[in-house]
This record gives structure tokens, C-alpha cells and sequence, in this order.
């Protein structure tokens, strides 16, 4: 197993297991399953794992297995606190006591603030006190790097990063969003910071594993090394020195001993031109069913009207690439659960933004698509419950 050290702390697995999808027997994770993976993982130097209040089981299932094993001290557990449930002060302690319970452990190794939206959000937790609760934890040994995840654009995250002083950040990146959600630039800024970058979505759901176009699997098929989609995307991340740890969801032993096998080889930089220009052939063919041909590049940014363009239609993008509710999600956590909402519905039609679009792009009358596959009554009742919850 390779490890990097991108904050002069801790040896990070630069394979991370992601807690969310362990396996289930019937509605239930399956303990046995479970607990076998996650100990070969660790024999094999996997000490990263990634979990969060509201992943259905996972901190206790995690917490089941390092405690029977006795094996807390080998691993750094990550977690999440889930700002959007907190209304008042005592709210921090109460979630935070609950996870350590579940996790049968004294101490969160790396802590996030899950899935951050932007500063305003995090303006509101420090009116709540967060910060002074922050202090409090770590002067006691309970909290050891604070961080956050993130969805969102560029711009609101390099408002974040540059908000308070965080050890490390959760972003999506792989070859598919090098342009877009924090992005490449993100991720520089962080690694400028000697912030340690986790990336979270390296195969963008499973999309860059098992559902690519014919013409990328062909591609892919075609290059001289023969690697799987996955390794070819879990390639293209370990390639930049920038990244810390790339979490995967694994939850079948081939998966783990795959990726295990990847992560033990690697080095950054050692993709050859040829290979970057395949990867970059297969973000060709993914993005021929891309319906707004939009970079990310902002340059019709900022709407004076608070709508994220380029984000918008990114997730637009996402839901004829990806499948529709994978779309619908992403539209969800990028442009509506945050207290200053950014979603196209916002459009005022006043065409600033299309004066400065490189592309040429309709860009009112593309939004008008987004909101219409995007916005639609469930939409509706779900923001006003996202409403009511930042007031």
C-alpha cells in the first residue's frame, strides 16, 4: 500500500474505504461480510475510513468491527456532522456523543463539517457557536483535524477554504469533473495550503466503472496496458500528487483486492502521454450525450440574480450521462441545500450572462430546460423544507 503525507501529520492510505455501501443482507448490512472486508483492507495497510452520521448503519457497523479486533489505533476514522440538523448549540454536542457511541471510540481521527454548501451556511454555525465548540474539542484530544465535504462550484469553494483554517477537505473529482464541482483549481488551492485533498466520487457513482458509452469501453479496450475502467480512473487521480487519499466505496472482495492491488503500484506522474490522451478520448465519447455544451468556465458569472450556471447545467448534463436521479441529486446538493439557494429557477431572463459565454450558448433558454426537468413538485415541497431548516 503506498501512503501520502500532504500536512506533515499522519501516513494516509492513499486508497480510502468508503463506508456507505457495505453489504446487505435484506435491509440489514451483513455483519460477517462486512467484518471480513474491512480486516483485509486494514492487513493491507488500508487506514482510512470514510463515514457519516446519516449513512444508514455504517458508524456502527465500523465501529462493531475495530472494536472486536481490536484495532482502533490502526485505522483514522473519518466522520461527518450533520449541519443541516443542527438548530441550536447543544445540537453539536448531542450528534457528535451519539457518533462516538456508534463508533465505540474517544476520538474522531478526521472530522468534517458534511457536505458544506457555502459560506453562508458556514456563517450560520458560527452564530450557532461552532467554532468555540470546535476549540473545546480539540484542546481535549476528541477531535484531531477539522475539515469539510463538499459539492458545489469553484468559486463558493474556494470561499470555504479560505474561511477558516481547515486541515483537510472532501471533494468530487475525477477525470469527468476535472472542470467542474471544486475542480482541479480546488484542488491546487487546497494542496497550496498543504491542505490534504480526499476525493470522494472517484468513478462518479459507478458510472466510470460500469456504465460507459460503447465507443469509450472500446477505447478503453483498445490501449495497449489492459486495465479496467475503474483502474484507468483510479489511475488518473493517483497520478496527481496533489491527492491524498481516493475513498471507494468497495463492498465485494474482488473490488478490494483490485483496487488494493492498484494502490500498492502506483506512483504520480508515471501516466504517459498516450494515456492521458486515451482518458481524455473517453471523456470525448461520455460527453457526445452531454445536452448543454457548457466548460464550466464561469465566465458568465456571477449571476446578479444568484444562479449557479455552470453548475446547473452540469448536473442537467449528469442526469442524460449519469441516469436522471443521479442529476437530481447532484441539483439538489449544489444549488438548493444551502441557505442562499442558486437554483435556475432564479433566472430573470435579463441575458447579462450570455454576453460573456465563449460558447455561445442560449443560456436562458437552457436554463428554462434545466428547471423544467429539474424543478418539479416533489422538488418544490423538498426546498421549502430546506427553507425552513436554514432560517
Amino acid at each position: 500500500m503506498k501512503y501520502r503525507n500532504n500536512n506533515g501529520n499522519d501516513d494516509l492510505s492513499i486508497l480510502g474505504y468508503g463506508c456507505m455501501r457495505f453489504p446487505r443482507k435484506g435491509n440489514s448490512i451483513d455483519m460477517a461480510e462486512t467484518e471480513k472486508q474491512i480486516m483485509y483492507a486494514i492487513e493491507q495497510g488500508v487506514n482510512y475510513f470514510d463515514t457519516a452520521y446519516i449513512y444508514p448503519g455504517s458508524e456502527e457497523a465500523l465501529g462493531k468491527v475495530l472494536s472486536k479486533n481490536n484495532c482502533r489505533d490502526r485505522v483514522k476514522i473519518a466522520t461527518k456532522l450533520p449541519h443541516y440538523l443542527v438548530r441550536k448549540n447543544e445540537d453539536f454536542e448531542k450528534y457528535f456523543l451519539e457518533q462516538l457511541k456508534r463508533l465505540k471510540t474517544d476520538h474522531i481521527d478526521y472530522y468534517l463539517m458534511h457536505m458544506l454548501p457555502d459560506v453562508n451556511v458556514w456563517d450560520r454555525m458560527i452564530a450557532l457557536g461552532v467554532l468555540e465548540w470546535i476549540k473545546e474539542k480539540r484542546e481535549n484530544g476528541q477531535i484531531k483535524h477539522i475539515g469539510f465535504s463538499y459539492h458545489g462550484n469553484t468559486i463558493s469553494f474556494l470561499e470555504l477554504l479560505n474561511a477558516y483554517e481547515w486541515e483537510f477537505c472532501q471533494i468530487q473529482y475525477n477525470y469527468m469533473d476535472e472542470h467542474s464541482q471544486a475542480g482541479r483549481k480546488g484542488m491546487m488551492a487546497a494542496a497550496e495550503k498543504r491542505i490534504p485533498v480526499i476525493i470522494m466520487e472517484p468513478l462518479r457513482g459507478g458510472v466510470l466503472a460500469n456504465n460507459l458509452p460503447k465507443k469509450a469501453e472500446e477505447l478503453i479496450a483498445q490501449a495497449p496496458v489492459k486495465r479496467s475502467p475503474a483502474e484507468w480512473a483510479l489511475r488518473w487521480l493517483w497520478d496527481q500528487k496533489e491527492v491524498t487519499v481516493v475513498l471507494s466505496g468497495m463492498n465485494s472482495m474482488a473490488m478490494i483486492e483490485e483496487n488494493i492491488k492498484t494502490a500498492s503500484e502506483v506512483k504520480a506522474g508515471e501516466l504517459t502521454d498516450d494515456e492521458r490522451k486515451m482518458i481524455n478520448q473517453v471523456k470525448e465519447a461520455i460527453n457526445e450525450n452531454i445536452k448543454v455544451a457548457c466548460t464550466g468556465c464561469s465566465y458568465c458569472m456571477p449571476c446578479p440574480f444568484g444562479v449557479d450556471i455552470p453548475g446547473s447545467f452540469r448536473c442537467y448534463n449528469v442526469s442524460y450521462t449519469d441516469g436522471y436521479f443521479k442529476g437530481l441529486k447532484e441539483y439538489f446538493m449544489c444549488t438548493t441545500m444551502r441557505n442562499k439557494q442558486s437554483t435556475a429557477s432564479l433566472c430573470t431572463e435579463c441575458g447579462a450572462c450570455e454576453k460573456h459565454c465563449p460558447q455561445s450558448i442560449p443560456i436562458r433558454k437552457e436554463l428554462k430546460k434545466v428547471k423544467s426537468r429539474f424543478e418539479n413538485p416533489v422538488f418544490r415541497i423538498a426546498n421549502r423544507f430546506i427553507k425552513k431548516r436554514y432560517k
